[in-house]
């Protein structure tokens, strides 16, 4: 007997939007501008909420108050386009009654501003877990422990799909089934974290490519 998925929890930016490099380019200006020294500063942040990047790099009042302003001003106008294939693989897990939910570090205003450029996505999704919803961001599980309990699922019987190393981590310490996808970080990078599956990106999968878990 074949055994059915209990849920699906997806990443945001690199899994169905198309916005990485754009966040790539951002956070490597704001580097320019104020510089914490790290190597590859933009992609070491990725997967973080935005809470714990000011916390943890930036100790001026006056330098957080002009990145977040920069910031807002540049969501407020981003492209937020859907990667090719996510919603047909969307489509997909809706009619084998697959229940998913998205879970990202983005923060609540930026979900809301997404749902109104494309409000179809909302049809796919039974919620939403973002960034001001928990306390303990990627690479912690508590996002994806939250996410799996909103549809009353454990997390074991889920699949998680991410595209960073933080959220690789916390996909894994939930205990889900982990889909990396190559969409930001080279393959052989996302194999340094041991996923359950890589692909690159949703174009041509297909759910008859998923394992059976759950029961």
């Amino acid at each position: 007997m074949v055994m059915r998925i209990c849920g699906c929890l997806f990443d945001l930016d690199g899994v169905i939007i198309d916005s990485e490099s754009q966040y790539s380019a951002f956070w490597d200006e704001i580097e320019k501008i104020y510089p914490t020294g790290i190597a590859d500063y933009s992609m070491k942040i990725k997967g973080s909420n935005l809470s714990t990047i000011m916390q943890k790099y930036y100790h001026d009042e006056n330098a957080k108050s002009d990145i977040l302003n920069r910031l807002e001003a540049f969501e407020d106008t981003m492209p937020l386009g859907i990667f090719t294939g996510a919603e047909d693989f969307l489509k997909e897990l809706q009619a084998a009654a697959i229940p998913c939910v998205i879970v990202t570090s983005s923060t609540c205003a930026k979900m809301e501003r997404l749902l109104k450029i494309h409000p179809e996505l909302g049809n796919y999704f039974a919620g939403i877990i973002n960034g001001d919803m928990v306390t303990r961001p990627k690479p912690d599980p508590e996002c994806y422990i939250k996410g799996a309990s909103l549809i009353g699922a454990n997390p074991a019987d889920c699949i998680v799909f991410e595209d960073s190393i933080n959220g690789l981590k916390a996909g894994k310490l939930s205990g889900a089934y982990v889909v990396a996808l190559s969409t930001t970080l080279p393959a052989e990078r996302l194999k340094t974290m041991e996923p359950d599956m890589i692909i690159p990106s949703f174009a041509g999968f297909h759910i008859d490519m998923l394992p059976p878990l759950g029961q």
